[in-house]
């Protein structure tokens, strides 16, 4: 079998082929990003050998077209973390770094790894359709933000004897008053600009509104047995099913856990035995999963519970809800499964949780 390493950037994408035998080198070229150029580089990789695999670098921002692209002719595709191809590079014989090392080191991490280890690529769906509006959903939060802090600092220097609350802005109770005292002050450059970004914030207010009841519509349809959880809510289901990206292209909830940086890294050595902490794998996931942790910790009786148990067996609190957190991702890993498996039961058991 043949493993096809890509480095991939913006305008081009270098290519490794690699025995899976031996790790030789077969052979390297480098395309030109668009149709072309991937039609070239999918008939040098059949000209090759018949059975194959494609083992792209994670960064999803440059590789997305080509990997539809190989998945729409019937490729395989898998990806491969920078980490994974970090390590690969630095244990390498060649020195330094270049595409051509860089696509080299891909292949061969992901012959080390193994086919069925790394997460599968597939065509974008729903899934997709959450990352996007999640993201922008935070990008306008952060816009508002920037702007009401903005906007607290101009009444500050107006009216320095007033206070407001952080959430005065975007709240129906102060946010028309201060309008209409901006209105009936003096018209000076700092009151206007001071209208005009309480303007922009009511509009983002309604863009944010706007997204979440979209998201929230979209995750009822393709996940509706994550919202029953406890501690689950729309957005942060949202961002879940965004970041994993369809559960299924993991064949066990330990590497969803891996690749999520949740699954403990075995520190031991001699008698000792211990685990650290894996700071590592995708942290989108891991702080979501890490928000739903808390909340459970604080509001469900049975997570509750668990906590208590591992902390009198001497862990830390922190530890306890990195226990909890490593729960969590077995019962989301199955919950996302296709088909949606049974939901019940709709929250992680007492019995689970031993």
């Amino acid at each position: 079998m043949i493993w096809l390493g890509a480095d991939l950037h913006k305008r081009s994408h270098t290519l490794a082929a690699v025995a899976s035998a031996t790790g030789e080198l077969l052979g390297d070229r480098t395309i030109r990003v668009g149709e072309p150029g991937f039609a070239a580089a999918l008939a040098w990789a059949r000209g090759l050998g018949s059975e194959r695999v494609w083992a792209l670098e994670d960064c999803r921002h440059v590789s997305g077209s080509f990997e539809r692209f190989l998945i729409a002719h019937g490729e395989r595709v898998v990806r491969v973390s920078t980490r994974l191809m970090a390590g690969e590079r630095r244990g390498s014989r060649d020195r330094g770094k270049s595409d051509r090392i860089d696509a080299i080191a891909v292949a061969r991490a992901a012959i080390r790894e193994g086919v069925e280890q790394l997460p599968q690529a597939r065509l974008a769906g729903v899934e997709l359709d959450l990352r996007l509006l999640v993201d922008h959903r935070d990008r306008v939060i952060r816009m508002r933000t920037a702007l009401q802090n903005d906007v607290l600092w101009h009444l500050h220097d107006l009216w320095p004897e007033q206070s407001f609350p952080r959430n005065a802005l975007v709240s129906r109770k102060w946010g028309q008053p201060i309008a209409r005292r901006l209105a009936r002050a003096e018209q000076t450059a700092r009151v206007r600009i001071a209208r005009e970004e309480l303007r922009q914030i009511r509009d983002l207010t309604r863009s944010a509104d706007a997204l979440e009841a979209e998201i929230a519509e979209l995750v009822g349809q393709v996940a509706p047995h994550l919202l029953d959880e406890p501690g689950f809510g729309p957005l942060t289901a949202a961002k879940l099913i965004g970041e994993i990206a369809g559960a299924d292209r993991f064949s066990s909830d330990a590497k969803l856990a891996r690749a999520s940086g949740i699954a403990p890294i075995p520190a031991s050595s001699g008698k000792t035995q211990r685990h650290r902490l894996d700071r590592g794998g995708n942290r989108q996931i891991n702080a979501a999963s890490h928000r739903v942790a808390v909340t459970r910790a604080r509001c469900h009786p049975e997570s509750r519970a668990y906590i208590e148990r591992k902390r009198a067996e001497g862990k830390s609190s922190k530890e306890a809800i990195r226990c909890l957190k490593r729960h969590l991702v077995r019962r989301i890993w199955h919950l996302l499964q296709t088909p949606a498996p049974d939901p019940t039961p709709t929250a992680i058991t007492t019995t689970s949780l031993t």
